[in-house]
């Protein structure tokens, strides 16, 4: 954990009002992940990207039940600012335990979903969702291990959803 904090302070001292708005509004996109959400529900609603849409809706399932309802309760990790509570929080003190980060994984999930099944949405969608995974370490509210780990899952749940979405076009 010293070095998770090492970076978590590190990055505190990089603090910019601007900086710290671009982040906020990088870090609301992954609230309750109505971004991805949207996109995929829009996508979902085009015949050309349809399949599309459908792979990142069932990331986004995958994602919620792996993130939400298995690991954070299981491993119950605290968050960095509930340990030190002495870093001025620039957004409001999340509820829900730290690991892995929810904002990441379900940003790597859609983007993951994006990527094997329309390449150019899945290069951008894979920058935002890196920015998504800084934005919580900029924001003192997950450890760079949290955010590691809501990658890699994130990106298993993406491949898991595209894998789904064609067994179900095969089926239906």
């Amino acid at each position: 954990m010293e070095w998770d904090f090492a970076i978590l302070d590190m990055l505190q001292e990089m603090h910019h009002p601007v900086l710290t708005k671009i982040m906020a509004f990088v870090t609301m996109l992954g609230e309750a992940g109505w971004f991805w959400i949207l996109l995929g529900v829009i996508l979902l609603c085009t015949k050309r990207f349809r399949k599309c849409g459908v792979a990142v809706l069932l990331a986004l399932v995958l994602d919620f039940l792996l993130a939400n309802v298995i690991l954070k309760p299981l491993v119950a990790r605290p968050r960095p600012c509930w340990i030190n509570d002495t870093v001025e929080l620039l957004v409001r003190v999340p509820k829900d335990y730290s690991f892995p980060s929810g904002h990441t994984m379900a940003s790597f999930a859609a983007a993951g979903a994006l990527l094997l099944t329309e390449k150019k949405l899945g290069i951008c969608s894979l920058v935002l969702a890196f920015l998504m995974g800084i934005s919580r370490l900029y924001f003192y509210v997950h450890f760079p291990t949290d955010v590691l780990a809501g990658m890699v899952l994130g990106l298993l749940c993406g491949f898991a959803g595209v894998f789904l979405m064609k067994k179900l076009m095969k089926k239906g």
